[in-house]
């Protein structure tokens, strides 16, 4: 089912893929936190079709409490993993978050493991001097166990963290983003996670990392602009 979140005339189209198995997992902060598009939200653990990419301008794989590997129990998995290679044959703009960063990886090959630590934080990231990381600096929040221990084809790393190698990655020649961090996790919603979320070092008052998911609009934004 379609959630319309947000419309801004003349617009560009944004479908946020929501993968909360049950609750909510902060699809809804990615969609508020997207400027001025018009929004669409699909839920596709408890969808029974794939939505549709008819006018979509960019897509966001949100986050999951599932892991990629998690398919023999949730079938839904692997429509998803099909929708994401039209995503790719089609070439419209994708951003993969979390268990998008995973899940977008694996289906172009790459490998995701468990590491065995929950790590429900603020960390500290190297990032490369892309687009997508315009303005965000080194500080980001994060919510997970799962890792990617091999890239998928065609992916290069664009950010590392102390813990993991390929914590951000882009594909060399399609638009397509991926990112370990949560960009839509803020202290307005912090306390929803209150009885995971760990204290670190670092503040919110570091993070700009919600500028990613602006820096993606922007990206769609310029693709649009130049295919018309």
């Amino acid at each position: 089912m379609y959630i319309k979140l947000g419309t801004e005339p003349g617009g560009i189209v944004i479908l946020v893929v929501d993968n909360a198995v049950e609750g909510g997992y902060m699809a809804g902060e990615v969609a508020r936190l997207l400027p001025g598009e018009d929004v669409r939200m699909y839920n596709y653990p408890n969808g029974d079709d794939d939505p549709s990419l008819e006018d979509v301008d960019g897509v966001v794989i949100g986050g999951s409490g599932a892991g990629v590997y998690d398919e023999p129990d949730q079938p839904w998995i692997t429509r998803q993993k099909k929708f994401v290679e039209a995503v790719i044959d089609e070439e419209i703009p994708l951003l993969g978050i979390c268990f998008g960063h995973q899940l977008v990886n694996e289906v172009l090959g790459g490998t995701v493991v468990n590491s065995g630590e929950s790590r429900n934080y603020l960390v500290e990231a190297s990032l490369a001097e892309i687009p997508l990381f315009e303005g965000v600096r080194n500080v980001v929040p994060v919510l997970h166990s799962d890792i990617v221990t091999e890239p998928g084809e065609g992916m290069e790393v664009v950010g590392t963290a102390d813990y993991n190698r390929y914590f951000a990655t882009r594909h060399h020649e399609r638009p397509i983003w991926t990112v370990q961090y949560h960009p839509e996790f803020t202290p307005e919603i912090r306390p929803e996670y209150s009885d995971s979320w760990d204290e670190s070092e670092y503040s919110f008052e570091a993070s700009t990392a919600t500028r990613t998911l602006e820096n993606f609009s922007q990206c769609c934004q310029q693709r649009t602009s130049v295919s018309d």
